[in-house]
């Protein structure tokens, strides 16, 4: 059968994946370098709040039938406070902007294109939805940090291979409970950015 990537654009096939996708970023995320300790409940809240909003993009990607991994994007002006403050600061103007949220594979599928397929899909949905812009932001922990593994892959020419710079001075925290801690931390997210 193969891999099949594709953008689900019907909100009832968004809802018959959404235990799938759920348990997929907690997988996938549980890695280096997010180290992000989930929850179903929370995945469950996120994922259908994004489902929900108007210009959302939702790429999933199968092997036969089973869920590898998935993508999203949505319009910068439905993100979450922590995301859109550091624009809101810059006075940046995101009404034309695109946030690309997680792009998650499964290690066995990795160095095949879906990364590339899921920018694809997601770029393209921005440009449908009227965006002049799309950014995205990723975890940054430190060098020395304790759990990061001698053979890591950085990601930074991938991106930038896809058009993507940093963003100087734009930075966003979230908090969340990383493997074998008790409490919730504050994580910087340093953001990408590309026109289209």
């Amino acid at each position: 059968m193969g891999v099949s990537v594709e953008t689900l654009t019907d909100h009832s096939a968004r809802l018959a994946v959404l235990p799938d996708l759920a348990r997929l970023r907690i997988a996938v995320f549980r890695d280096w370098p997010y180290l992000y300790d989930g929850t179903l409940d929370y995945e469950h809240r996120y994922l259908s709040h994004f489902i929900d909003e108007d210009g959302a993009v939702l790429v999933v990607a199968r092997d036969g039938d089973v869920i590898i991994g998935m993508a999203t994007a949505s319009p910068m002006t439905g993100q979450d406070d922590e995301i859109k403050a550091p624009f809101e600061r810059a006075r940046h103007d995101f009404t034309r902007l695109h946030y690309f949220g997680e792009s998650v594979l499964l290690p066995a599928w990795r160095g095949q294109g879906i990364g590339h397929a899921f920018f694809d899909h997601r770029e393209a949905g921005a440009r449908a939805a009227g965006a002049k812009a799309a950014c995205f932001c990723g975890v940054v922990r430190a060098a020395d940090h304790p759990l990061r593994p001698d053979d890591v892959r950085d990601l930074a020419p991938f991106w930038k291979k896809r058009g993507y710079a940093p963003m100087e001075g734009m930075i966003a925290h979230y908090d969340w409970k990383d493997v074998g801690q008790s409490e919730e931390t504050r994580h910087p997210m340093q953001f990408w950015h590309r026109m289209l």
